[in-house]
């Protein structure tokens, strides 16, 4: 992570995150930031059974956001994202992640948008976040209503895209090629190489 941070350094990094990657300092620092659940969506598409997503979403988290809110809102969204691509309903998967995480989805997103504030804490957009996924029809409708309901808005909206990328099995072309064009060459072969990894099993 701190390398990615000395590469990067303008990337628009949390404040605490920022601070932490900045410095000499390798213990974590208590975060309970949606930085956890913005980064783990990796963890969900690489490993092939529940239980080690969820070690594995942990141990993702606990780097910097070890309080138990950080790690929770990266294994729920892990979970989400594993729980999608190998097939599960959405009822299922918000099932699953309520009983599991204690999250509640007694909300729509017409309901809170007028009023929901920034905030930049799991249990405050982790549960926004898969709302988002849980009422569209396709990927880019996941994405829309990730945005559309304001706040912390680009991290809301990574989390939900990993998940409805897993759900819908793709992300459109046309999306990607705008995605891909961001990209500068380094970042980009990281996800090439993820992406192969992921075909060969």
């Amino acid at each position: 992570l701190k390398e990615y941070y000395r590469r990067y350094p303008t990337a628009g990094y949390g404040g605490r995150f920022q601070q932490w990657a900045a410095s000499d300092v390798k213990q974590p620092y208590g975060s309970f930031g949606n930085g956890s659940a913005m980064r783990v969506s990796p963890v969900g598409w690489y490993f092939n059974d529940l239980s080690t997503v969820l070690s594995e979403a942990r141990h993702s988290a606990a780097v910097t956001h070890d309080h138990p809110e950080g790690i929770k809102g990266a294994q729920a969204t892990a979970a989400a994202i594993f729980l999608a691509r190998i097939g599960e309903n959405k009822a299922d998967i918000r099932d699953f992640i309520a009983e599991r995480f204690g999250y509640c989805f007694n909300f729509t997103l017409d309901v809170i948008r007028p009023h929901y504030q920034f905030d930049v804490t799991c249990q405050g957009s982790v549960p926004q976040a898969l709302q988002a996924f849980f009422e569209a029809n396709d990927f880019e409708d996941a994405i829309r209503n990730a945005i559309s309901i304001g706040g912390d808005s680009d991290t809301i909206a990574c989390i939900t895209g990993g998940i409805a990328e897993a759900f819908y099995g793709e992300v459109p072309a046309r999306i990607a090629e705008q995605v891909w064009s961001r990209l500068d060459d380094p970042l980009a072969k990281v996800v090439r190489r993820f992406y192969l990894a992921l075909a060969k099993g």
